[in-house]
């Protein structure tokens, strides 16, 4: 499904992530910000880390699609043929994905140039010093200067609560698109989730490119705009 906004250029589509990216032209994209349900999600699910990412009393959750280490490669490789010359791409996981997708990238022709810590300001999953931070690796394609070279490596944004399964913060992604683009250039995030990237792009005057195979995540992510929309 795909749905263009008339005022914005906007695209919504319920797909594969990979097979979303081919869909795109090539060098038609600004910023790339996603947040995969890495294979290490399903190993924290399944030895009980966590409750927030599954169906149980603690949780009303429906568990998601993982998409597998294995096709980081195609992926990162239709990111970089999306992307223009001179753009950003962020990539959120955890420390052991992390480990698996830099070099990749790299193979993919993505500079590396840093891990960003995002502080959650609160602990979260796990047993052996229980996680209060994610990754947000940063890559570029070509070279383009942050707007602000002043914003530290360390981003203290609060952790969302009773949203969609592992949802982001839009304060986060507000910040990533800041640095990274300026208004009316194309923001674009192939698994979507909730939405957050669209809503702070749309928010910041950016066009969004926004994909996810979940049904439930269309439908948020379609409400959540919607709604921005009608607020302007």
């Amino acid at each position: 499904m795909i749905n263009k906004d008339s005022s914005k250029d906007l695209i919504i589509s319920q797909n594969d992530a990979v097979d979303f990216l081919k869909s795109l032209d090539s060098d038609s994209v600004d910023l790339v910000i996603t947040d995969p349900a890495y294979e290490s999600l399903e190993k924290h699910r399944k030895i009980g880390t966590t409750t927030r990412l599954k169906e149980s009393k603690s949780s009303s959750n429906q568990w998601f699609q993982i998409f597998p280490n294995s096709r980081f490669e195609e992926l990162f490789s239709e990111i970089y043929r999306v992307l223009r010359k001179n753009s950003h791409f962020y990539l959120l996981c955890d420390q052991e994905t992390a480990f698996f997708a830099k070099p990749l990238a790299e193979k993919c022709g993505f500079k590396f140039w840093k891990p960003i810590i995002w502080d959650k300001k609160r602990i979260g999953m796990g047993y052996h010093y229980r996680s209060r931070y994610e990754f947000v690796l940063f890559f570029e394609k070509g070279k383009r200067k942050l707007n602000n070279l002043g914003v530290p490596d360390i981003l203290e944004v609060p952790r969302v609560y009773n949203g969609y399964p592992t949802e982001k913060p839009v304060a986060l992604m507000d910040i990533l698109i800041k640095q990274s683009t300026q208004e009316n250039e194309v923001v674009c995030d192939p698994f979507m989730g909730s939405g957050s990237v669209g809503v702070s792009a749309l928010s910041l005057s950016r066009n969004f490119y926004g994909n996810d195979i979940s049904e439930d995540s269309l439908r948020i992510t379609l409400d959540r705009l919607n709604s921005l929309c009608n607020q302007v």
